[in-house]
Parts: C-alpha cells; structure tokens; sequence
C-alpha cells in the first residue's frame, strides 16, 4: 500500500461521511452543510494529490489505475444522486453524466480486453474538475443561505455553481463523443 493508494482509499471513505453531513445539512443545520462541503472539497483535492505523487515517484499501480478513477466516479455521482434527492440538481444532467460514465467504463473494459490501452483526455480531467468545482459551488451555496446578511455572497456562490454545473454537463457529453470517436475501431459491429 503505497501513499497514492492510501489516498484514494481515503476518498473512499469519506464518501459516506460526505453524505451523512450533507443530509444533516438538509435539516437546516448550516454547520452540516459547511462540514460536508469540507470533507467534499478534501476529498477532491485527494484526487489531484493521489495522481501527482503517483506520477513524481513512480508509485503508479494496478490498484490506483483501477481505483483512482472509479474513487473519482463514486465521489462525484453520489454527490449528483443526493442533489437529485433533494431537488438541487435536475434529474436529466445526472442521468447525462451516469450514461457518459457508464459508457466510457463500457468501452475501456472492451479496450482492455483487446489490449489496448485508452488514456485519460483532457476533456476527462476537466470534466472531473468542473464538476467537483460545481458540487463544492452547491454545497456551499446551501451553507451559505439566502439570508440578508449574505445575500450577495450567496447570489455570486449559487450563480457561479449554475455555470460550472451546465459546464461540466457539457464537457461530460464532449468529451464523452471525444471518448467513443476514440475507441470507434473497437465498437465494430461485426
């Protein structure tokens, strides 16, 4: 178990802890809604820590190739199912992102059976930033409130989470074409 992996097992596991505090939050506790975005925001950041260290010491395995991004998946979609629970979200942009995932894990599995190895784009890894930035932005934007005190504040933070949510819905159907277009030699229908 190296340090990269322990990292990614920790997003993990503080994805439960995520969605305990956050349905605390929906009772009106503000304090739950600023703990959940706390554990959120720090178990995104383990995403960016875990690949980088991965990658500068030659710690790169089996197990985070498998687990870093499917931790990625279970942290993010958990986090949109809630929204969805609780009316935050709309249903239609979590199903976009679910099939988009569904299907590029599809066609890795079917890669990886043929040998072939497709890599992350950069369209992926700023699909994963934006929404782990439009979830923070939500989270937050329940913490904070609509009271007079932070109106204004609350108006940029719940603006903000709005555009990042369409941005990162976008790049999710983007770069899942950019996906497919990749991987069409494998999808023959033969």
């Amino acid at each position: 178990m190296n340090l990269p992996n322990f990292l990614t097992l920790i997003r993990m596991a503080l994805v439960p802890v995520f969605i305990v505090l956050f349905y605390f939050g929906q009772t009106g506790s503000r304090a739950f809604c600023l703990l959940a975005f706390a554990v959120f925001a720090i178990a995104s950041a383990t995403d960016a820590l875990d690949g980088h260290i991965a990658r500068k010491h030659g710690l790169i395995t089996n197990f985070g190739k498998l687990m870093d991004p499917l931790a990625d998946k279970v942290l993010t979609t958990s986090a949109f199912i809630v929204f969805v629970d609780v009316g935050i979200v709309p249903a239609w942009m979590v199903v976009v992102i679910l099939a988009r995932e569904f299907a590029i894990t599809g066609l890795r599995g079917v890669a990886a059976a043929e040998g072939v190895v497709i890599a992350a784009g950069f369209s992926g890894k700023l699909k994963t930033i934006f929404q782990m930035l439009a979830i923070c932005l939500i989270l937050l934007d329940s913490a904070i409130g609509n009271g007079p005190a932070t109106h204004s504040l609350w108006l940029v933070v719940s603006v903000a989470g709005l555009i990042c949510l369409w941005v990162a819905v976008a790049l999710t159907v983007y770069s899942g074409i950019e996906y497919l277009w990749k991987g069409r030699n494998l999808l023959n229908m033969k």
